[in-house]
């Protein structure tokens, strides 16, 4: 007998319920990808450290700093800038397109399961982003600049946690984390966007319009051709880079432009998955497991100055609101946000969770290595002595977090297998799970 999917009390909605199994199946194919580029990007952030600190130290700053590209467009950066600006947007191409299919193609295309993740996305901006201030307020010297720095989760760093910790956190939990890191790398990019922006040229920005929208007529008919799409792709970016928005920027606005679902006329040459779909195959290892690491191993890479170093930084305000924004904001933010649309909606927990995985998830969330390194870069400026402080402060609070996160989620772990364990029965042997059978 098909065992069904646990249901809610009688006019009660389920929070964390569990969505369907094409949808589980593909995000479980995608964090095991995350996995693999969360440990890519955890050696690469050990290099760095190490290297920074070594005796050979002047040769990682050398690195850091040595230029390339075209004088002519403005383009001779340093490396450390082709990362930050030129790589991490095809991470936030990837975001783009991820979040679209979502919200088009996706579970969340439900009104009712999107407002979760949403809105725990903004308490988990919110809360850090009032705690850093709070911590900051009488500091002055331009501290309060970096406001945004522990609003951001990394969600590839936090599913290495989870694969490191040997978490069977149950499916609908990591799909509201992944969800949730999405949603919030969106508002990171709008931040960004908008306050961290000092010089607009508005004709740069106008100029790359038309690029952009070529790529967007050129991908709306279903054209593939690299030597289409990629030199109107870096025409944007080039483009958006001159205007004085960060150039991630272009990479979330190409994303938006991909079509999700194709035409699926009865018999036609069109059916079949979206081109968002096809990229995001494509591209995301290449941001997972090139991109992501290589601008962590040049943006991590801080040099400590032993104890007194250290212990200059962890004094420095901007650091500890950080660390606290990281590891209490994110908490009280993600689980707050949660706890109170809960009450409000008179929704309750999916049988078989209970509020410690929400807590323990929640803590996980303080995880903002990745973009709380960027938004440091921008705010302090990158090289500077506080912005050191800030990666320090990044480092630590995210290492705190992730401690933090895996002792809560490993006292639930034996309920978690169970749940998995029922998860992933098929007693009639037809590849789909039995508990997904009334949910497809």
């Amino acid at each position: 007998m098909t065992q069904q999917p646990p249901r809610p009390p009688a006019g009660k909605r389920a929070l964390f319920a569990r969505g369907s199994w094409t949808e589980t199946a593909r995000i479980a194919a995608l964090l095991r990808g995350e996995t693999v580029g969360g440990a890519l990007l955890l050696a690469a952030t050990v290099v760095a450290l190490v290297w920074a600190n070594s005796p050979w130290s002047n040769a990682y700053d050398a690195l850091s700093e040595f230029r390339i590209g075209p004088s002519v467009l403005g383009l001779n950066l340093p490396l450390e800038t082709w990362a930050a600006d030129g790589l991490l947007a095809i991470f936030f191409f990837v975001v783009g397109l991820e979040l679209k299919r979502e919200f088009v193609a996706g579970d969340l295309r439900d009104p009712a399961r999107a407002a979760l993740p949403i809105a725990a996305a903004v308490g988990g901006m919110l809360m850090p982003a009032l705690i850093f201030v709070l911590v900051n307020l009488r500091t002055g010297d331009g501290a309060l600049s970096g406001w945004a720095i522990p609003t951001a989760t990394d969600i590839a760093f936090a599913v290495a946690v989870l694969a490191v910790v040997s978490t069977h956190l149950p499916s609908s939990l990591r799909t509201f984390l992944l969800t949730l890191a999405v949603v919030d790398d969106l508002l990171a990019i709008t931040v960004i966007a908008i306050f961290y922006t000092d010089d607009l040229d508005v004709a740069m920005l106008g100029a790359a319009l038309i690029p952009l929208t070529l790529f967007t007529v050129a991908v709306q008919k279903k054209v593939r051709s690299w030597w289409v799409l990629l030199p109107l792709a870096a025409a944007t970016w080039v483009l958006v880079h001159e205007s004085g928005i960060h150039a991630t920027v272009a990479g979330v606005l190409l994303g938006f432009a991909v079509p999700v679902v194709r035409s699926r006329a009865a018999g036609g040459p069109d059916a079949g998955p979206g081109l968002a779909e096809h990229f995001e195959r494509r591209i995301r290892p290449v941001s997972a497991g090139f991109a992501v690491p290589v601008f962590a191993f040049f943006a991590a890479g801080v040099t400590v100055g032993g104890i007194s170093g250290l212990t200059s930084a962890l004094t420095d305000s901007v650091a500890l609101g950080i660390i606290a924004g990281l590891v209490v904001g994110k908490t009280v933010g993600v689980f707050g946000t949660t706890y109170l649309l809960s009450r409000f909606t008179r929704a309750v927990l999916d049988e078989g969770l209970s509020w410690i995985d929400v807590f323990g998830v929640a803590i996980l969330a303080g995880i903002g290595f990745t973009v709380s390194l960027l938004i440091g870069d921008l705010a302090f400026g990158a090289g500077s002595v506080r912005d050191d402080h800030v990666k320090i402060g990044v480092l630590a609070g995210s290492v705190l977090a992730a401690l933090l996160a895996s002792i809560v989620l490993r006292l639930r772990n034996r309920a978690y297998r169970i749940i998995a364990e029922n998860e992933a029965r098929d007693d009639d042997g037809d590849g789909i799970p039995d508990v997904y059978q009334s949910t497809d």
